[in-house]
């Protein structure tokens, strides 16, 4: 009787496991969403760019979906399932988000993979079946503080009399490691912590964060040199800006971004140079186009990608942005 019950759920486990698996013939078009969270960003912007190269050479569609908010983010996924879509690739606004994205990519049968930023449960820790492909966020955050400590002692700046922004947005855990793992480098290179002002922007954007170094810089007037690291080339952008209001420039501020991104390299083609020293740049490729042609596998030929995939970076200057681009195939 136990043999012929336990035959019986084995049954219906399979049966239910077909009906959730839509089924994709070879000839079946492949359609792929993409969806992340700041659209109007050039780092997304370059990740859709290559999205659409891998989409040109290996033949499927590509949805561009951009989603700020955690409404956007379900009704996207709906309308991926309404275009007959059999995956998608999403860079979330919230990694909190992570259980209903996951139960909603399930109940519309849809292949997901996440980019960027990791999901997280409701505990706040990693949801590990879902595939993602993100950077080592406290290695590049030590990268920036290496970088950083190095042109410090090149000027043969004072720790003492330094002062470091901290452009922060701790609700983001990718931030808060990469902006930790440039704090550990600094103070490992002798940078006192006592000197790192923390900035909270309220969005990871430019403007918010000219806003936050701002209200820092004027309460901390004691400072002869600043030197600033965030979670991007725009938040290390906002701050340098707002130096520049007032009057640290390019010989007593050391800013330096995460991305590589046009921003920066718009700030390195001024004629002048900024308090913008440099980038590590982050292969917008690699996240842009090999997310999407793993997926394509997946759906395709039933090649799942790998679980957990780390990106690391580079550190770009005014002089040897060109270089190291072409370098890695950009």
């Amino acid at each position: 009787m136990k043999t012929k019950i336990a035959l019986g759920l084995r049954a219906l486990a399979l049966a239910l496991a077909v009906t959730a698996a839509p089924a994709f013939a070879a000839d079946d078009p492949v359609k792929i969403g993409f969806v992340v969270k700041q659209p109007e960003e050039p780092w997304f912007q370059d990740e859709w760019k290559y999205a659409e190269q891998a989409a040109r050479e290996k033949g499927f569609t590509l949805v561009k979906i951009g989603a700020p908010d955690g409404g956007q983010v379900l009704t996207a996924i709906d309308n991926l399932k309404s275009q007959h879509a059999q995956g998608f690739i999403i860079c979330t606004p919230d990694v909190k988000l992570g259980p209903s994205i996951v139960a909603k990519a399930r109940i519309d049968k849809l292949k997901l993979m996440t980019v960027d930023d990791r999901l997280v449960d409701g505990s706040g820790k990693p949801i590990e079946s879902v595939p993602h492909m993100g950077i080592s966020a406290s290695k590049i955050g030590e990268q920036v503080g290496e970088a950083i400590a190095a042109e410090m002692k090149k000027r043969g700046w004072k720790p003492e009399e330094t002062g470091a922004l901290r452009i922060s947005y701790d609700q983001l855990p990718t931030a808060k490691e990469r902006t930790d793992g440039a704090i550990a480098a600094l103070t490992a290179a002798g940078f006192p912590k006592a000197n790192v002002v923390n900035a909270p922007q309220a969005k990871t954007d430019t403007e918010n964060a000219f806003n936050a170094a701002n209200i820092a810089i004027t309460q901390n007037p004691k400072y002869k040199h600043w030197i600033a690291f965030g979670l991007n080339d725009e938040a290390v952008l906002g701050a340098v800006r707002a130096a520049e209001g007032r009057n640290f420039r390019a010989d007593n501020m050391i800013g330096v971004g995460i991305g590589g991104s046009k921003s920066a390299l718009n700030e390195f083609a001024k004629a002048q140079p900024t308090g913008f020293f440099g980038s590590v740049l982050i292969s917008p490729k690699r996240h842009g186009y090999e997310t999407s042609v793993n997926m394509y596998e997946w759906i395709k030929n039933g090649k799942a990608p790998p679980q957990l995939t780390f990106t690391t970076g580079q550190l770009i200057t005014r002089a040897n942005a060109a270089e190291i681009r072409k370098d890695m195939g950009l």
